[in-house]
Formats: structure tokens, sequence, C-alpha cells
């Protein structure tokens, strides 16, 4: 018995010591930039309302905007799919901006279909290959860079993470975006990114149908 408490004790404490590793890495990587010369700046999407992007998301347009005009890429891909009933996407509306403050049209790609961050990068992963493009900058909010660098580069590309520093996000609510980043990401290494968003939608369509 006493061997079976310290087994479980020390399975405990394992476990509390890879979450706490995991949640500085987060938080760590929320707190740096790796902005350099690269192919192309991938831009993750946020909400948009009827094609006006939302604080949030208008942050990281922004802050790809800057990146763009220092001349640290030539390409500005923008993410993101619609909600049912909107009249646009997050990706259109990212880009309807960018076209607004000087970006030309032929210097934008646009990833319409994905509604989370692995299929974005999946499908940005596949329109880049096509160009010949792997190296980019992803720009997020600093909460959510560690796992879209991980997702990119379990996606063949060499990612480089840069953060936004404008976004709105209170201090709260980005402690407990990174507490959910930190349980995204031990999950996710072990059992693959992509397998993670199988997991995430099994799980959402167990609870509709407990709740129907």
């Amino acid at each position: 018995m006493r061997v079976t408490v310290r087994v479980a004790l020390a399975v405990v404490a394992l476990l509390v010591l890879y979450l706490g590793v995991t949640f500085v890495q987060v938080w760590w990587t929320a707190r740096q930039d790796d902005a350099t010369a690269s192919q192309a700046i991938v831009v993750l999407g946020a909400a948009q309302y009827d094609g006006t992007p939302s604080p949030v998301f208008e942050a990281r347009l922004d802050h790809a905007l800057d990146l763009y005009e220092e001349g640290l890429a030539p390409t500005i891909v923008v993410t993101g799919g619609n909600q049912p009933g909107d009249r646009f996407t997050e990706a259109s509306a990212g880009a309807n901006y960018l076209l607004a403050n000087g970006v030309p049209d032929e210097d934008i790609r646009r990833e319409v279909d994905a509604h989370n961050s692995w299929e974005s990068l999946a499908a940005v992963a596949r329109i880049l290959e096509d160009e010949g493009v792997d190296e980019v900058i992803l720009v997020s909010d600093p909460y959510h860079s560690y796992r879209v660098g991980q997702i990119a580069d379990e996606l063949g590309m060499t990612p480089h993470l840069s953060p936004t520093r404008s976004s709105p996000t209170s201090a709260w609510s980005e402690l407990r975006s990174m507490a959910r980043e930190t349980l995204a990401v031990s999950v996710g290494r072990f059992v693959g990114y992509r397998r993670l968003v199988r997991i995430d939608d099994q799980v959402g369509r167990l609870r509709e149908g407990g709740g129907g």
C-alpha cells in the first residue's frame, strides 16, 4: 500500500513539474520577439464584426503592418474562416484592413476556411509551399505564441514568433489564456496538435449531445 501511495505521489509530482515547466515556456515565449527577415508574415485570425476586425484582431494586423513596413517580409498571410451567418471571413476582414492601410493586394494571401490554429497553419503551409516559402513570422497574441510556433514546426515551417504588444487583452484574461495554452501544449506535445484538434472536436460533440 505504501509503495502504491509513493508511486502515485511521484506521478503527481512529475505531472505538476511538467505543467509548471510548460507554463514557464508559454510565459517566456510570450515575452520574446524573434522577428527577423523571412519570406512571409502570417497573422492568426481573431473575431471580426461584419467585416471590421475586433480590437484583438486589429492589434495583430497593426503589428503585421509594422513588420511589413520594416521590410522583414514581402507577403502577409491572413487566416480564418467565418461563423454561421457571417458575411465576412476573418481572413477577408483582415485583408480589407491591410488594403485600407496601403498593402498592395498582390502582397496579401488569404486562408478563408479554417476554424482553429492548426487548420489555419496547415492551410498556410500548403499555400506557401506552392510558392516555395517555408520561413515565416507568426503574429498572434503573446499567450498564443508558443503553441502556434510548435504547430508551425510540426507542419514543416521555420517559424519566428513576433507577438503583438498592443492587444487589449487584460492581465487576468491573459493569465487564464496562458493556463489554457499550458494544458493544450502539454497534451499536444504527446499526441500531436492535429490529433489534439480531433480530440477537442469529439469532446465538443459529446457536450452538445449531453446538453440535448
